[in-house]
Formats: C-alpha cells, sequence, structure tokens
C-alpha cells in the first residue's frame, strides 16, 4: 500500500478580525466603497489577478499582477508572441531559484518593480506614520493609475504563517476598512481588515533582517524609462563598483597632475574595476525563430528603431569619442573590455541566444543547462521598411533544439553586407566605449565636484551634462542615474540581510 502524504486544502479564514470578501458583509462593504469611489483600481488589479505559484513567490506574484494591471509592456515576450509579466521574468534583481528557497526582502520588491519599468515610492514603517498610509492608500484607491503592495505580518490577523505580501485593492472610508487581495488564494480568500490591524502587521520588524517591514506605492512612468541600457542590480559589480565611486574615484579626481580631459579619462579606463562593464548592459529582444519568419513586425520594427537611435544618439557626443580614442590609445586596458575581445558578437549572441530559449521556455532558474551550438547573422525586412540585422542561434537542451532570433541594434552610419559569416562582418552594435560613456553620463553631476582644476572641472562637467542630449538618449540617460542612486541606497540598507523564506 502506499504511504500517506500531508496535504493542505486553504484556511479557515479567521473572522473576525477579517471579512471574507465573498460574505454578505464583505459584499456589502465592496459596494459601499465602490460608491463613495474608493475601489477604483481593484477593476484592473483584478483583471489580472493571479495565485503566487510558489509558496515563496508572494513578493513576485504581487508585482506581477501590480505591473500588469499598470498595463506596463515588458518589452520582451512571456510564451508564444505575447509579452506579459509572470513571476518567472522577474528574476533580475535575485535569482529565481534563490526566491524560491529563500524568499525576498521588501526592498528587492521594491528594486524589481524599479527595474521592471515602473515608477516606484517604497515606504518602512519607521519611517512613516498610520496617517501617511491611510493618505496614500486612498490615492491608490481611487485611481487606476497606482497601486499598493503592502509586506505585512499575519499575525495580527490571528493568520498562520510570517511575513507576506500582496496588493490591497479597496478601502471603506466609513469603517477604515482595507481589501487585501491575497494571492495566497490556495490558503485565503481576499479579505477586509481594519486599517489599523493592517498597519500594525506592515510596522513590524523582519527578525531575519533587523529592518520594518513597509508598503510601496507603483504607477506607470510617463515614458518608457529604458531602451536600450539598464543596470545589472544582480550583478556582484556593484560592490566594487560602490565601493570605487566612493572611495577611489574622489582620491583620483583630486590629484594635481589631472590637468586634461584625457588624461582624466585615461586615469578613470585604467583604474576601473575589472568587471566594470558588468553594471550596465544593453538590452536585446529575442523571439522563437519559427514566430518571425523572415520579416520584422511593425512593434520589432519600431521598439528596434529606438534602440538603435539612441545607439547612435551615444556615438554623436563629443564624450564618446574621447572615450574611444582613450580606449583604442591604452590598448583597450584590461580593466575595460576591448571591443575585439569581451565585446566579440559571436560571444554575446551566444550568451543572448541562451538566455533567451530560457525565458522563452519559462526555465530561467536552469539557463546553465542551455548551450548553444551555433550563431549566424543574417539580414530580414522590416515590414517593407528595409532590411534590418538578426543573429540566429540554434540552442540545445536536453538534446532538443530550439531555433532563436536575437534582434539587433547598430549604429545607423554602418552598413552591412550582410554575410552569415559573423567573423567578416564590422557592425557597429553597442560596445565597451557605448557602455562607459553611458555610465559617465549617468553619474550624478556631485560625482565631479572634486576635480581641484576648476578649469578642467568645467569642461568636463559640460561633457558629461544631460542638458543639451537629444529627447530619447537623456530619458536613457535620467533612467539610469535614478536606477543608481536608487538601487545604491538599497544594497547599502540590505547588505546584510539574509532573507528566509515568507510563509504564504
Amino acid at each position: 500500500m502506499a504511504a500517506a502524504v500531508a496535504s493542505l486544502y486553504r484556511r479557515v479564514l479567521p473572522s473576525p478580525p477579517a471579512v471574507d470578501f465573498a460574505s454578505p458583509e464583505g459584499k456589502r462593504l465592496f459596494a459601499e466603497a465602490l460608491s463613495a469611489g474608493t475601489m477604483e483600481g481593484f477593476f484592473s488589479l483584478i483583471s489580472c489577478f493571479q495565485t503566487q505559484s510558489e509558496p515563496a513567490f508572494c513578493g513576485l506574484a504581487s508585482l506581477a499582477v501590480v505591473l500588469n494591471a499598470l498595463a506596463i509592456d515588458p518589452g520582451r515576450r512571456w510564451k508564444g508572441p505575447w509579452r506579459w509579466f509572470d513571476e518567472s521574468m522577474l528574476d533580475c534583481c535575485e535569482p529565481l531559484d534563490k526566491v524560491k528557497a529563500q524568499g525576498i526582502t521588501f526592498g528587492k520588491v521594491a528594486c524589481l518593480a524599479h527595474c521592471s519599468g515602473a515608477k516606484v515610492q517604497s515606504f518602512r514603517a519607521n519611517r512613516a506614520t498610520i496617517d501617511d498610509f491611510r493618505s496614500h492608500l486612498v490615492r491608490c484607491v481611487s485611481s487606476q493609475d497606482c497601486h499598493l503592495i503592502a509586506s505585512y505580518h499575519r499575525k495580527p490577523f490571528q493568520q498562520t504563517g510570517t511575513g507576506h505580501f500582496s496588493p490591497i485593492g479597496g478601502y471603506h472610508a466609513g469603517q477604515d476598512m482595507a481589501l487585501i487581495l491575497d494571492v495566497a488564494r490556495f490558503k485565503y480568500p481576499p479579505h477586509w481588515v481594519p486599517l489599523p490591524l493592517l498597519w500594525e502587521a506592515i510596522n513590524t520588524t523582519d527578525d531575519t533582517t533587523g529592518l520594518h517591514r513597509g508598503y510601496m506605492l507603483v504607477s506607470r512612468h510617463t515614458a518608457a524609462p529604458s531602451l536600450l541600457y539598464t543596470v545589472s542590480c544582480g550583478d556582484e559589480s556593484w560592490k566594487s563598483m560602490t565601493k570605487y565611486f566612493a572611495e577611489d574615484l574622489p582620491n583620483i579626481l583630486e590629484i594635481e597632475s589631472l590637468d586634461n580631459v584625457p588624461t582624466l579619462l585615461s586615469r578613470l579606463i585604467a583604474t576601473l574595476p575589472a568587471n566594470a562593464g558588468a553594471l550596465i548592459k544593453w538590452v536585446v529582444e529575442v523571439r522563437r525563430r519559427e514566430e518571425g519568419g523572415s520579416s520584422l513586425s511593425k512593434e520589432e520594427k519600431e521598439r528596434l528603431f529606438l534602440k538603435e537611435n539612441v545607439l547612435q544618439q551615444v556615438r554623436d557626443t563629443m564624450l564618446f569619442t574621447m572615450v574611444h580614442d582613450q580606449q583604442h590609445a591604452s590598448n583597450s586596458c584590461c580593466n575595460c573590455p576591448s571591443t575585439s575581445e569581451e565585446d566579440s558578437l559571436t560571444r554575446i549572441a551566444a550568451a543572448v541566444c541562451c538566455q533567451g530559449a530560457a525565458m522563452l521556455s519559462g526555465n530561467l532558474a536552469s539557463q546553465d543547462v542551455f548551450c548553444c551550438r551555433e550563431t549566424c547573422l543574417k539580414c530580414i525586412q522590416a515590414n517593407g521598411d528595409g532590411l534590418k540585422t538578426v543573429i540566429s542561434g540554434s540552442v540545445i537542451s536536453q538534446g532538443n533544439e530550439q531555433g532563436v532570433d536575437m534582434l539587433l541594434p547598430m549604429s545607423r552610419s554602418c552598413t552591412s553586407s550582410c554575410n552569415s559569416n559573423l567573423s567578416n562582418e564590422i557592425i557597429k552594435y553597442p560596445s565597451s566605449a557605448d557602455v562607459l560613456t553611458v555610465l559617465l553620463l549617468a553619474l550624478h553631476p556631485s560625482t565631479w565636484l572634486n576635480i581641484k582644476d576648476e578649469r578642467l572641472k568645467a569642461e568636463f562637467q559640460t561633457l558629461v551634462s544631460t542638458d543639451n542630449l537629444p529627447g530619447d538618449l537623456k530619458r536613457e540617460i535620467m533612467h539610469l542615474r535614478r536606477q543608481l542612486n536608487y538601487l545604491t541606497s538599497y544594497r547599502e540598507e540590505e547588505e546584510y540581510e539574509d532573507p528566509m523564506p515568507p510563509s504564504p
């Protein structure tokens, strides 16, 4: 006889203090709140609502629901031809296998929201009041362009479990109650709770981190925050780069012998940490080869055009020219990867095709099992608007072969003969000089205040100024600057966190 296996089917919702959303009392609260105008955000949330797929994925599920409710385009496919946020795509700030095993912290969820293209305002409970929380909640539930995610402890509600994340779907002002859309629907249904009790649950300390829980407001940016470049917030280069900007760079800038821009750039390039190039990455779109056929869709063409426009605008800056010249004058020092070695298009294509195949198969946690057998450069029609360069890769995983297309942004000044042999092509795709230029532009203006030579300081500040940048590039740089500032603050605050799995 087979052995018995323990299992659970839902829990009885402790009521009071909670009120089941589907109960007569819950329906009354909903109707009155709807009439009062504090359920406006509910409908977009419920239209995209999902149950967390893993016991420790409450933060990822809550964020996926909110991002989809805000109609933020992830800019990459989920499955088939569809672009849609799913838990499996929220892996840039923390590896999915780590989240599955250990859960995710409040700061990392905010980081993920930011990197996914949303505007984020996050509040730790020890830096806010119940009145702040109520005011922010009323603002969110009274509109469809902002949603609130709460990080709270279940104990004040007499529920089983510990730390949890869920979106808040509505508010009843007369009875001061909030509607929790619990993403652990296998455990508890959506339920109303007294707002003071919800604040008590939020105003708790995560014993494993020593930090307070909190809440975050997630909304849309007025324009796409990132077109081509993004901060690689999950990369270990953060630690060395933070030290470099905080300690090493100020000392370098104070050296008296730095009296001209080429000398300054040469010193910057020579002293960058070895993994500096991993901090900012360029983003390409991938698709299954059989989906695309021999042409690009209108949407694909438009996104590729925007990426190429940003790339060209970077190269039109005087700063890029000087960075490029300094890199080649110093024979592309080992600290800053050269365009001929580390930026090898063949190597990049193989890595991106493997990442794309893992993403398209929904198997991101096992990306290492994908191996790119070959890559091939080709030109395809861009919906009647000329030819565009695409790299096709054949990816092998567990004996199965998958064809992946990588849509390659290039400088418009480049002409391509479209041969199938990558090694014979001279293609101006984003290189280390582009990335370094973008990084220098994205650093906060105060970075350069330590330059002692006033003439040099004025000249360099003009070079890195965003005032006269073209619109697309300026938006890109300002987004990267926000990412750098935002993520650095969370890295500093959560440097010693060792999160444990939140109970569903």
